[in-house]
């Protein structure tokens, strides 16, 4: 059962990263990646394959050590668990991407290079977008204009304060 949840985990996630990929433009896709709830369907197969090995698991994250986490790692349970976490969370961080890009109006094929190449090696996929974003920023603010306030993804309704709003909110409330 756990070679099965293995391999269904990608598949789970597969047509959420096709809209994304290949339809990216498509008045249907921001409505489907719309909820965060898209993510749930390989976080199912993560409580499925990781709750029987919840008193193992738990020890490895809690006190990590590499040769507890290798020997988790090198069960079947252990591998599938961790596949379906990181499935899970590269569509969570595609999904932002997508939504980030299209609110900065980048161009699709860059976004979907991108997101190619989040699903595959997701740390360096996030450092691309990172620097596409930071020169397209900085592109579309022109010198001398602050950052917004504010960002908007209209798509999902999500309010994202800037690193400003939250430093000069803090300092008003004498947090940091």
């Amino acid at each position: 059962m756990t070679d099965t949840l293995f391999q269904l985990t990608f598949y789970l996630a597969a047509p959420f990263w096709a809209l994304m990929i290949l339809a990216p433009r498509w008045s249907v896709t921001p409505r489907v990646l719309a909820s965060p709830w898209v993510t749930l369907l390989p976080l199912a197969v993560y409580l499925v394959v990781a709750l029987p090995h919840f008193g193992e698991l738990w020890r490895v994250v809690s006190q990590p050590d590499l040769p507890s986490l290798r020997a988790f790692l090198g069960q079947p349970y252990g591998a599938a668990a961790i596949w379906a976490h990181l499935v899970a969370f590269d569509l969570f961080l595609g999904r932002w991407m997508y939504f980030e890009a299209r609110s900065l109006a980048v161009p699709a094929v860059p976004v979907s290079l991108i997101l190619l190449l989040t699903i595959f090696l997701s740390p360096l996929g996030l450092i691309a977008f990172l620097a596409v974003r930071s020169a397209v920023g900085r592109r579309s603010r022109g010198p001398g204009r602050p950052v917004d306030a504010v960002a908007v993804n209209p798509a999902a309704a999500v309010m994202v304060p800037s690193w400003s709003t939250i430093r000069s909110t803090c300092s008003r409330r004498s947090i940091m």
